[in-house]
């Protein structure tokens, strides 16, 4: 299936939550390599996927891609509360800035016109 990994004609925000996505699923798969483990390495290899169909502007793709964002920031704020301190006060960051870029209202009004 060929396509596009980045769309220059998107809104900078879904071309931000897009390459965010991507550099998250590199960074996760750099982790599990170096470590051994990382915790969100499942959600990471999807969001990346869901990313591709953003760049296609694919909507199924658009609401998967929510739905992991959301589903990273609940697994951050879990780990957080049973014991895994605030060291993850900075990957809650990250998570909800994803979230943020995602559901953006300029991403919103993109992706109601010109997803399929």
């Amino acid at each position: 299936m060929p396509g596009r990994w980045i769309d220059h004609s998107q809104p900078q925000t879904l071309q931000g939550a897009v390459l965010f996505s991507y550099l998250n699923a590199a960074m996760a798969l750099l982790f599990t390599l170096i470590l051994g483990q990382s915790p969100f390495l499942f959600i990471f290899i999807l969001l990346a996927v869901a990313a591709f169909g953003v760049a296609n502007e694919r909507r199924v793709a658009y609401w998967a891609a929510v739905v992991l964002a959301c589903a990273y920031v609940l697994g951050v704020l879990f780990i957080m509360v049973t014991g895994g301190g605030f060291g993850g006060i900075l990957n809650l960051l990250f998570a909800g800035i994803l979230v943020a870029l995602l559901l953006h209202p300029e991403s919103r009004h993109y992706e109601r016109i010109w997803f399929k």
